[in-house]
């Protein structure tokens, strides 16, 4: 009884710092859509429209958000009458169904037992995104659920990446493999994984350079990182986890186009969405290049970084 009594709790923290985490997001979303339909009892062209101005203003991006306004207008058709009461249900459940991206050989939680050993996460994205705060959570969390984490400072671009990263390394009490600033990224991710090899690591974090202004060299640099992983584990990385801030709105979308077009990524994080309004984003990203979310960021402590429930994040969303 006791130990139930603690999972119940911990889930309740969990959902509650998922609240507090989108409450910026949910108070400028609901203000606008209220304003949308405001002195209005059915659902009609008006208040198609201002709709339409709530979602994009509210980050959720233009294609998607023609998306949305087009199933409402078929549900019209069907229907012929939809009252103003009856929208945020209806919208709850488009939301919802943007959202739900198959997630397909991921770990069903940190405690789960994993689907492959060593579980290889290669961690791309531009520098200032959280990015080395994300990897140093993503091994807290894995291991306060009893795995063995090593981390790889392959960002030898700059020499504060892999200062960063090894004080974090230090912090959590996990390995880190680091050869300095200069070395090749790909030797790097070699070396960390036959040490994770060498010593039976559940968990292998990469972090790679941050860098856009020259997408072939950032697609040949993974291409090779990829390739030399291989040698050791044929089927790594089996994450590629783009790490996106989503307080930047439009531009989390523009650096998610320019990363999926440069690798095959196949998972994503949503980063600050505490300190931002711009929440929104993280339906359109998902709906417009359908990958997965598998993290969220919501605030600076450790367990700050939940993994992404698209129900529960539309529950909390909409309450």
């Amino acid at each position: 009884m006791a130990l139930f009594n603690f999972i119940k709790k911990d889930k309740s923290e969990e959902r509650q710092t998922l609240d507090n985490g989108l409450a910026k997001t949910k108070t400028s979303f609901f203000e606008k859509l209220t304003k949308s339909i405001i002195g209005r009892s059915t659902v009609d062209d008006t208040v198609l429209d201002n709709l339409e101005e709530t979602l994009v203003t509210s980050d959720v991006g233009v294609e998607t958000t023609l998306k949305v306004i087009d199933h409402l207008q078929e549900r019209i058709k069907r229907d012929k009458y939809i009252s103003t009461s009856e929208l945020n249900s209806i919208l709850r459940a488009e939301i919802a169904q943007l959202l739900r991206q198959p997630q397909t050989n991921f770990p069903a939680d940190f405690s789960s037992p994993m689907p492959h050993k060593p579980y290889v996460i290669l961690v791309v994205g531009v520098n200032g995104v959280g990015k080395t705060t994300t990897i140093a959570k993503l091994a807290y969390r894995y291991k306060q659920a009893g795995k063995q984490v090593m981390l790889g400072a392959a960002d030898t671009f700059r020499a504060a990446a892999v200062e960063q990263l090894q004080l974090w390394a230090d912090r959590v009490g996990v390995p880190i493999v680091q050869q300095g600033m200069g070395a090749d990224p790909a030797s790097v991710a070699y070396d960390t994984l036959q040490s994770a090899l060498a010593k039976g690591s559940d968990v292998v974090i990469i972090d790679t350079a941050g860098r856009l202004h020259n997408k072939v060299g950032l697609m040949n640099e993974l291409t090779k990182i990829r390739k030399v992983m291989q040698k050791l584990v044929p089927d790594a990385p089996h994450e590629i986890l783009l790490v996106l801030d989503a307080s930047t709105g439009q531009n989390a979308i523009e650096q998610a186009r320019q990363f999926t077009e440069a690798t095959d990524v196949n998972a994503l994080a949503l980063t600050k969405l505490d300190g931002t309004a711009k929440g929104g984003v993280i339906i359109g990203i998902s709906d417009q290049f359908h990958i997965p979310v598998r993290y969220i960021g919501l605030g600076e402590k450790m367990t700050d970084l939940q993994l992404f429930n698209p129900d529960t994040f539309v529950d909390s969303l909409f309450e």
